[in-house]
């Protein structure tokens, strides 16, 4: 299995099984390079990028509204 990594707090285990889903297209693809196949590994990659970056996005924003709470209650320490 992965080692999770530090510096991507956003990053957990369903990115994981999204990203193995995509491996699995890809080795499927290179196995047999059918349309078929070739339309699979698009979507799922297409799949796999619009997940990881709205997961991001989500993380982002809720940093930020955590980040104008404590700038607006004036908490120091937490900002």
């Amino acid at each position: 299995m992965h080692e999770m990594k530090q510096h991507k707090p956003w990053f957990d285990e369903e990115c994981l099984g999204i990203l193995d889903q995509r491996k699995q297209a890809k080795m499927q693809w290179i196995q047999d390079p059918s349309q078929n196949n070739v339309d699979t590994l698009n979507k799922v990659r297409r799949d796999a990028s619009r997940h990881l970056r709205n997961k991001k996005k989500a993380y982002l924003k809720t940093k930020i509204e955590e980040l104008e709470t404590n700038s607006k209650i004036n908490n120091i320490r937490d900002l």
